[in-house]
């Protein structure tokens, strides 16, 4: 009987404990303690309606204390609709309290909806308590004078909660404090102007409103660092001189070709006339043999003809000794 009568006992204990673990592994009961303890009121029902919707009961618990005791009226609807949403609640929380301790006015519509945005929320808060000094790459741009001016510019921003969701980032300020920087240096009439007032370039690029729609308040804008650069205008004018150069070679290339084509065009063609010339000669012996045959011509005309021949070499031999220019004595060859 005493062993029929423990083990109903000890199967009972068991099944209470199994019942209890389930029970405090579903139900936050430390947690619901540690919020009542803290003086927030969050119902049993509550924690596990959190359960069935597969929501952290602590990661909202946590937060609402938090938010609690530093004075802020936020529900548990509110954190748990957040939550669901995707959004990180603690991170939310710590950026309105930051926001009211620096007495920033942020609502957690407002808050939620910048960390909704893919914005760290508490980063913006600070960032509008202590402002951020971006610093620009360095910018080169050239003087009307020719003369290239690199400089680079340190910007401080405050970040403007206003405009946290659908306003520009930093890559947007830097843009355009680059741009300005080199509208300003470009309408300088000499780069000396802007080595001696380098804060021109800070007032003229500061007036221009940069920070409209951006996420971002433009503070103030310093130049850090100006340095002199190339000779722009001079290299231009180096670069033109050698193009014009290439081109009057190109050209004189050009009627360099023409005439030695023009050149050979005529040796070829006097060739051709000594061809001819020399084909010609070449008909007179065969004609004359040819009149010697038919008897048009005796030899005596032969003969005389050849005197005639030699009498006209042996004359222009002798003006050739005498000095006569115009005369040439291998012309009867």
């Amino acid at each position: 009987m005493f062993d029929g009568g423990i083990l109903p006992l000890i199967f009972i204990i068991a099944v209470a404990v199994i019942v209890l673990s389930v029970f405090l592994s579903f139900v936050p009961v430390m947690l619901w303690v540690s919020a009542l303890a803290s003086g927030v009121h969050v119902s049993m029902v509550t924690l596990i309606a959190m359960r069935l919707r597969r929501v952290v009961p602590k990661r909202i618990v946590d937060p609402l204390i938090k938010a609690r005791k530093a004075g802020l009226e936020i529900t548990t609807n509110q954190l748990e609709s957040h939550y669901l949403a995707g959004g990180n609640v603690n991170r939310v929380v710590d950026a309105l309290i930051a926001a009211q301790r620096a007495d920033i006015p942020l609502g957690f519509e407002r808050a939620a909806a910048i960390d909704l945005a893919g914005r760290d929320v508490l980063e913006a808060v600070q960032m509008s308590v202590n402002p951020k000094v971006i610093e620009t790459p360095v910018v080169a741009a050239v003087a009307m004078d020719g003369i290239e001016v690199k400089a680079k510019a340190k910007v401080t921003v405050r970040a403007n909660i206003d405009r946290l969701v659908g306003g520009a980032g930093e890559e947007t300020i830097i843009a355009r404090v680059g741009e300005g920087i080199v509208t300003t240096i470009g309408s300088s009439e000499r780069h000396k102007d802007v080595l001696e007032n380098p804060d021109r370039i800070s007032q003229t690029v500061l007036n221009k409103g940069l920070d409209a729609g951006t996420a971002f308040e433009i503070l103030s804008i310093d130049i850090a660092d100006v340095d002199v650069g190339k000779n722009i205008g001079a290299q231009l004018q180096t670069d033109q001189a050698e193009a014009d150069k290439r081109i009057a070679q190109a050209k004189a290339e050009e009627r360099r070709a023409m005439a030695v084509a023009l050149e050979q065009e005529m040796v070829a063609r006097v060739q051709e006339m000594r061809a001819k010339v020399v084909e010609a000669e070449a008909q007179v012996p065969l004609a004359m043999a040819e009149a010697l045959r038919e008897g048009k011509m005796g030899v005596m005309d032969y003969y005389n003809l050849q005197n005639l021949i030699a009498d006209t070499a042996m004359r222009k031999s002798f003006g050739a000794s005498a000095g006569d220019p115009g005369t040439d004595p291998n012309a009867a060859k």
